[in-house]
């Protein structure tokens, strides 16, 4: 067995989506090569690597400024160097990174489904309660067209009447002004 090599995975989003299609991509040291690399990923986690690829990563520069009491330091510096391993598996094979990722979205697919099932029940009962409440106002709804009692001849007259309006409400604001129109005339007579 060749000398341990340090393999430190990169979990964010971007290798989420690569770890769909069975790529795997790890920071190691910068002076392995890919060979090693594969034999290194297939020891460790016990799986068949098909494909490695490589890329050298320049550290980013950073400036750094210090400012206490009178004194300034601003100092520039990098980042260190590092190299991105992309390891892809053969068919079947698997790591178990985002095992815990895929969990999580497994319950949260549960519970939300969990959650349409009360809601569809939900929206059922409302539905059947809506449906009874309107057969009950139909069965109501004759009971209250029947007449009780007759009325007398004078009142059933006075009711079928149609109750005229006032003049200010049919025309709005012409009929006010006719109406003070015909006000001055009664004060001028």
């Amino acid at each position: 067995m060749s000398k341990a090599i340090a393999l430190k995975p990169r979990l964010n989003e971007k290798t989420y989506g690569l770890a769909a299609s069975r790529v795997y991509v790890f920071d190691v040291d910068r002076s392995v090569n890919k060979h090693s690399i594969a034999r290194a990923v297939e020891d460790q986690f016990e799986v068949k690597v098909t494909e490695v690829n490589t890329a050298n990563m320049h550290g980013k520069s950073k400036r750094t400024i210090n400012i206490t009491g009178k004194r300034m330091k601003n100092a520039e510096g990098r980042r260190p160097d590092f190299k991105k391993a992309y390891v892809t598996l053969a068919e079947g094979h698997a790591l178990p990174f985002f095992d815990a990722i895929d969990e999580e979205d497994q319950k949260e697919q549960a519970t939300q489904e969990k959650f349409d099932k009360v809601a569809a029940k939900q929206a059922a009962k409302d539905e059947k309660a809506a449906a009874k409440a309107t057969k009950s106002e139909a069965k109501s709804e004759p009971k209250v067209a029947k007449p009780a009692t007759k009325k007398p001849a004078a009142k059933a007259k006075a009711a079928e009447k149609p109750v005229e309006e006032p003049a200010e409400e049919k025309h709005g604001l012409a009929a006010w002004r006719g109406f003070r129109r015909r006000k001055k005339g009664q004060e001028d007579k």
